[in-house]
């Protein structure tokens, strides 16, 4: 994709050229492990940052409601503003940030989410806060899509999903700990306080990429913007972009509605279920982790495997879920399984958007965010028609089971094409 220049971090020593992503010889910049850990770990506190920004407000509803003076549901559009606001950040920023280098791009969208989080902190109106919430959002499709296209550029070629992992372990951290700490925070020193944090993170995250990461050219595609956008369209890419809407769509779906399921239905104390969060968090992590290096052996076969489990982990959780112990070890594999896809549906979408992987990698991640509001509309439309608490798990198992269809159906046309 990109070739390091030898504008690169303070101590870090000239590189040799990378090749274009995908190419036969692998020539990644020869870095220490000491300065591409740091890179990595500059990239992943922002997405940190915005996976806190992306989450947060659902855990201060009321605290947002009464100081701003709407109603609780006019709150939770502050929710899923953001998570409309990401796919023309994705479909709209980004083509236009990819003419600059990486390094430059995540700058300037760390510019949004830091703005963003400003007006959110100050805002006097509920107006303000929403475009507070919006800027923030801009930020959140190019910063995962041209951060995944970036690690990868910075190790070599058989661990680039890895490296993806690696950006993508700061939202999942972000679930583990930091959307539960968040609101703590916000019920004990107000709700302002915690969006004036992000900000600080935002600030400290945008220093370390300038310090840390290293200056790489802007992806050089022959193709045009109206082209990279026909790349989209592209059977084996648009299958991957449908598969990860789905497949999140199903699990997203399931995990907006665990905490009346877990209450209600297996029984928990309202107290436990902060700590049964946690855990699914843990799993996330855990999963994210292991998909990565699942996929840099294979990407296709991991996602296929993988989203083989995800549907019967599901359906499992559904008929255990008035079993406390069978639940509690299931919530951990919803998180564990559906996170270990992130690698390898991102290494799909790069390796079949040839001209395009940047623009693609960024839209793949506004796929996400569309998927979780399709899922979560969907599921919260069916127990309001009186399903019960237990159907999320069916919705979410056939979400993710059309997806399924579509990856396999994928692999078959793509074989034929090759044959």
């Amino acid at each position: 994709m990109t070739r390091t220049s030898n504008d690169t971090s303070p101590g870090t020593p000239p590189t040799a050229p990378v090749t274009t992503v995908g190419a036969a010889t692998d020539t990644t910049p020869r870095r220490s492990p000491r300065a591409t850990s740091a890179a990595l770990f500059a990239l992943s506190l922002g997405g940190f940052g915005i996976g806190l920004s992306e989450f947060i407000v659902a855990g201060l509803l009321t605290e947002v409601s009464d100081d701003l003076g709407v109603t609780v549901s006019q709150a939770g559009y502050l929710v899923s503003a953001y998570a409309v606001a990401v796919v023309p950040g994705a479909l709209v920023l980004t083509p236009f940030l990819m003419r600059r280098t990486p390094k430059h791009a995540l700058i300037v969208l760390l510019g949004f989410f830091i703005l963003g989080n400003v007006f959110s902190a100050w805002s006097p109106t509920y107006t303000v806060m929403m475009l507070g919430r919006i800027l923030a959002a801009l930020a959140h499709g190019g910063y995962f899509g041209i951060g995944a296209v970036l690690a990868g550029s910075l190790v070599p070629e058989g661990r680039r999903a890895s490296a993806v992992a690696a950006l993508f372990a700061g939202l999942t951290i972000a679930n583990v700990l930091g959307v539960p700490v968040g609101a703590f925070v916000g019920q004990q020193f107000g709700w302002r306080t915690v969006f004036w944090l992000f900000t600080v993170i935002g600030v400290v995250a945008l220093a370390g990429i300038m310090l840390l990461v290293p200056v790489t050219d802007p992806e050089r595609s022959e193709l045009s913007t109206a082209q990279q956008f026909r790349v989209l369209t592209r059977p084996q890419v648009l299958a991957s972009l449908l598969t990860t809407a789905l497949v999140f769509g199903g699990m997203f779906g399931v995990f907006t509605y665990i905490e009346p399921l877990l209450r209600e239905v297996t029984g928990f104390p309202a107290s436990a279920v902060p700590w049964l969060l946690v855990l699914f968090g843990v799993g996330l992590f855990t999963g994210n982790i292991l998909g990565g290096r699942a996929a840099d052996r294979s990407p296709d076969t991991a996602v296929l495997v993988l989203a083989v489990l995800l549907p019967v982990v599901i359906l499992a959780l559904g008929s255990v879920a008035s079993m406390p112990v069978p639940t509690t070890i299931l919530l951990a594999l919803l998180g564990a399984v559906g996170f270990a896809t992130v690698p390898g549906l991102q290494a799909r979408v790069l390796r079949h958007a040839t001209g395009a992987e940047t623009f693609a990698s960024a839209t793949n991640i506004a796929a996400f965010n569309l998927g979780n509001t399709i899922g979560v509309t969907i599921v919260g439309a069916a127990i309001g028609a009186g399903l019960g608490l237990r159907i999320p798990t069916v919705t979410g198992a056939i979400l993710t089971v059309i997806g399924l269809g579509l990856l396999l159906a994928a692999r078959v046309t793509g074989r034929k094409g090759r044959s």
